[in-house]
């Protein structure tokens, strides 16, 4: 699966949301997207994932401009006021929601094995503001991962529940090594924390994203 978007800009009621920005990203491969706050980053994930019709530019996948394929593929992640979850829930109850958006079984059997397998059942009643920014990120990481079809995350600025680079880091380059295709918007730390040169909105000429799955062998 390889996404790619071409100029893509998107104008808001104020005028420039998203200014011109270009990326190519395939499965197996992990590209990290910096832009200031304000400058439509969310926007421009929600691009890619087919969620917004860009102003001008495209968006295709494996070639073809394809909006629905792309909503059908694409899981954006943990975005304000998009994916995010209520706060106020319980972690069991954010769990059991994923998991049936993910057609999983989602009932309170499911739910507890899904949180025991990842340690985290002792959780299961705490409100899901409260959880620590790295089991919140995994956790609603791992489900979007899960769900039939999913062949491209978007992770919506992880970045600004902590400052630990690592502790996203590792997890969007290890569903990378799977065989999906990464992207992560990032715009509250500064470009100098980063473990890589990122991608910029605003740039048509951006780094190659990191290829974390080998290339099969013709």
């Amino acid at each position: 699966m390889q996404v790619v978007a071409d100029r893509v800009s998107l104008d808001g009621p104020h005028g420039t949301l998203l200014p011109e920005t270009s990326l190519t990203v395939s499965s197996g491969e992990f590209a990290v997207v910096h832009g200031d706050p304000g400058t439509g980053i969310t926007a421009f994930g929600l691009a890619l994932a087919g969620r917004l019709r860009p102003t001008t530019g495209t968006v295709t996948v494996d070639g073809a401009a394809d909006p629905a394929r792309l909503r059908e593929r694409v899981a954006v992640v943990d975005s304000p006021g998009v994916s995010e979850p209520d706060e106020t829930l319980p972690l069991r109850v954010v769990v059991a929601e994923e998991l049936a958006l993910a057609g999983r079984p989602a009932n309170q059997a499911a739910v507890a094995d899904w949180l025991a397998a990842r340690d985290l059942a002792a959780y299961a009643r705490t409100r899901f503001e409260n959880l620590a920014a790295e089991p919140r990120t995994r956790l609603l990481t791992d489900l979007a991962a899960s769900r039939a079809g999913a062949g491209m995350l978007v992770l919506d600025r992880p970045d600004r529940h902590t400052s630990d680079v690592d502790s996203w880091w590792m997890l969007a380059h290890e569903h990378a090594e799977r065989g999906l295709a990464v992207v992560v918007l990032t715009a509250t730390l500064p470009v100098s924390a980063l473990l890589t040169t990122p991608a910029r909105i605003g740039r048509l000429e951006q780094p190659a994203p990191q290829r974390c799955q080998e290339e099969p062998v013709p």
